[in-house]
């Protein structure tokens, strides 16, 4: 059995106004602060599901969540700066071919039969490469009336919030940070 690609895509991302959750600190000393700076993007984790499009036999939506650790500096009073970390995410979907989605694939390895094993139709395996991407432009907005700023709290694994050491705020802040970033990559 080949792990053949049946179909890909390669990306040229710019994600503009890409909320980033502060940790505690880094929070407040931005909400105390007269600006601030990301300097670095570093790409944690992707979180990949693959599901068939129904009545498109073949078919396939990759679904990838992108969680980004955000660093900087924060500018305080005079020409004191104070070091910026948070966790930003973004959500891209795909529609790729996966070859025969009415094909079944069974394996000698497959020594268990179950009604759930016969019935179920093998969605394709989806690999996503990415590189680090690059921070273009971060804003910092007071009171907050970004469209973005209205949406709901991303679901964020524990692994991913372990990354941090210290507990991310998602609500309540005064002021909030929002990166642009360029992104490669290939969807396969």
């Amino acid at each position: 059995h080949t792990q053949k690609i049946v179909d890909s895509c390669l990306n040229q991302d710019c994600v503009e106004d890409l909320r980033v959750y502060l940790t505690r600190d880094s929070q407040a000393a931005l909400d105390k602060a007269t600006g601030a700076k990301a300097r670095c993007c570093e790409l944690i984790h992707a979180q990949i599901d693959v599901e068939p499009i129904p009545y498109n036999c073949g078919h396939f939506t990759v679904d990838v969540t992108y969680f980004y650790r955000i660093t900087g500096d924060i500018n305080t009073s005079g020409l004191r700066t104070c070091a910026l970390c948070g966790l930003a995410v973004f959500n891209k979907r795909v529609v790729l071919c996966g070859g025969t989605g009415g094909a079944k694939s069974f394996s000698s390895k497959q020594k268990k039969v179950s009604c759930d094993s016969i019935l179920h139709c093998n969605t394709p395996e989806a690999i996503v490469e990415v590189v680090d991407p690059m921070i273009l432009a971060a804003r910092v907005l007071e009171d907050c009336d970004h469209p973005r700023c209205a949406c709901c709290t991303p679901d964020v694994p524990s692994a991913i919030l372990d990354c941090f050491g210290e507990e991310l705020v998602f609500t309540g802040e005064c002021k909030r940070l929002f990166v642009t970033i360029g992104q490669f990559s290939t969807i396969r």
